[in-house]
């Protein structure tokens, strides 16, 4: 577990950055269609489900990702 701490806060490199903040976009985007206030086609809010997880999953293996510099 303490090595996975470690990870988590040594330096990232800048393409797992950029592929984190893409990750994040894909779940702020997925959680606005799925909270939406109209009714949205059912196709519309199972693809926001699976951009959420892939969101996810992106951001998280993106953190961990670190640089042997």
């Amino acid at each position: 577990m303490k090595t996975i701490l470690n990870r988590m806060a040594a330096p990232t490199p800048p393409f797992f950055v950029k592929l984190r903040n893409i990750g994040l976009v894909l779940t702020a985007v997925s959680i606005a269609l799925t909270s939406a206030p109209i009714a949205l086609p059912v196709v519309v809010i199972k693809i926001a489900g699976y951009l959420a997880v892939a969101g996810g999953v992106a951001s998280a293996v993106s953190q961990v990702a670190v640089s042997d510099e």
